[in-house]
């Protein structure tokens, strides 16, 4: 039974906390049971023992009847020959039941008689007093019989306390199923919803209850993570969106080049038409090139962690000939930990930005403060504030760059970023009288 109702908090609860009422209303009713036994038998044993004395009284004022009706289940007064002189209706004629006497000191004693033929062999309490008599003519003995109280005290009370034992399992079975229903409603609101979400119907947020407690905290974290993984959807949306754009114009422009080639295969110079369809399909490898580095940074794809002096890594990077003059100013022995290939990638994206932009100049300077920084200037017209951030957004590309570099990917400042991040840094462009100054942050290696 309990594996069925394992499926359901609910009846799994109300199911325990029925259990334990009842077993907490069965020992009570033991308990209850005990202590009316114990008072229903103190009670009787008085009784018995007031009826006894009165017979006493009789014997002593000599005004006992041969036969006397009283509330017991039998009595009998035996004279000092042990011959019976009295008894209840019940029990004339009937020889002397039990010959136990009181102590030698002792006036009365009680104690329990079982397998009497005159009783159906049941065991009865017997209440025996010794009447003394004057000296010489013996003692007279007064028994009184009553059966013992049952263990249940009577059907009434096992009745009463099984009905009540009984409307508190139920209450306790309602109750608890009712409170635990509103407390998990919330929750069972929660799994609807995040059905329809899975579903793709309703907007990616959870109802949040009013109560501040568990659940609520619950739904709260649910709508952070939904709202997280909403903006994921909507960056991966873009993305996707924007990698398609970037993919199809080069691929169109191919396409246009052979189809026109086609048209007139006499009069096409097959050698500058392939020399435009290599353009285009530089500019697809590069596109498929920053795609598939970008897929290993954001799979976490671990580097080859090195000991690596970026002054060392300005001057093999600054090496290369390019079309606009580069200023290096580099402190020597500033050290971090990372991987020299991306770190050499994420140098050489910001110097084939900075070589986009610049009118003449780029000042590339390394230095340690608390840190190791790099930094990359251009002396171009530089970038605004509000756009600082959106050069970072994978394939954004502002009109300046478009109109420098048509061949470019707007995948470049991106990677640079990510490779930052990587390695524990990070990446930003910083206010400078002129041009873009991109600053690059990350621990110091101490040793």
């Amino acid at each position: 039974m309990i594996s069925r109702l394992g499926r359901s908090i609910r009846a799994r609860l109300t199911f325990f906390a029925s259990a334990a009422m009842a077993l907490l209303c069965l020992v009570t009713s033991c308990v209850l049971l005990v202590t009316a036994h114990s008072a229903v038998s103190d009670i009787r044993m008085n009784q018995m023992l007031g009826v006894a004395l009165r017979v006493v009284h009789l014997v002593k004022r000599h005004e006992l009847p041969r036969v006397i009706t009283l509330d017991l289940r039998g009595l009998q007064v035996v004279d000092a020959k042990g011959r019976v002189v009295s008894s209840t209706p019940n029990l004339v004629g009937a020889p002397r039941l039990t010959t136990v006497a009181p102590d030698p000191y002792s006036a009365s004693r009680i104690g329990e008689v079982c397998g009497l033929p005159q009783f159906s062999g049941e065991c009865q309490i017997v209440v025996t007093f010794r009447v003394y008599a004057e000296a010489g003519q013996g003692d007279w003995y007064v028994y009184a019989y009553d059966p013992p109280a049952p263990w249940y005290v009577s059907p009434g009370v096992v009745a009463f306390l099984a009905g009540v034992s009984a409307a508190l399992v139920m209450l306790t079975w309602f109750g608890v199923s009712r409170v635990v229903a509103g407390t998990l409603a919330p929750v069972n609101s929660i799994t609807r919803k995040l059905a329809e979400i899975t579903t793709g119907d309703g907007t990616m947020r959870v109802p949040v209850p009013d109560n501040a407690d568990e659940i609520k905290a619950l739904a709260e974290t649910a709508n952070q993570t939904l709202a997280q993984l909403e903006r994921a959807m909507e960056q991966q949306r873009g993305f996707a969106s924007d990698a398609s754009h970037d993919l199809r114009s080069p691929i169109t422009a191919m396409r246009t080049e052979l189809e026109e080639a086609m048209i007139a295969p006499d009069e096409t110079d097959w050698r500058q038409t392939g020399g435009r369809l290599l353009i285009c399909l530089d500019r697809l490898q590069n596109i498929v090139t920053d795609l598939l580095t970008l897929a290993r940074l954001d799979a976490g794809a671990p580097g080859r962690l090195e000991p690596v002096d970026l002054a060392e890594l300005v001057a093999s990077e600054t090496a290369r000939p390019r079309c606009k003059r580069i200023v290096t100013r580099a402190q020597p022995g500033v050290i971090v930990t990372g991987d020299r290939l991306r770190l050499g990638r994420l140098l050489t994206n910001l110097l084939d930005n900075a070589e986009r932009h610049a009118e003449n100049t780029i000042a590339v300077t390394v230095r340690r403060n608390r840190e190791a920084v790099l930094e990359v200037l251009d002396d171009g017209a530089g970038i605004a504030p509000e756009q600082r951030e959106v050069v970072f957004r994978r394939f954004a590309r502002l009109d300046a760059s478009r109109d420098r570099d048509a061949a470019g990917t707007g995948l470049g400042l991106p990677i640079a970023r990510e490779i930052a991040q990587s390695l524990g840094g990070t990446l930003k462009i910083e206010d400078s009288d002129l041009g873009a100054r991109f600053v690059l942050r990350m621990p110091v290696r101490e040793h």
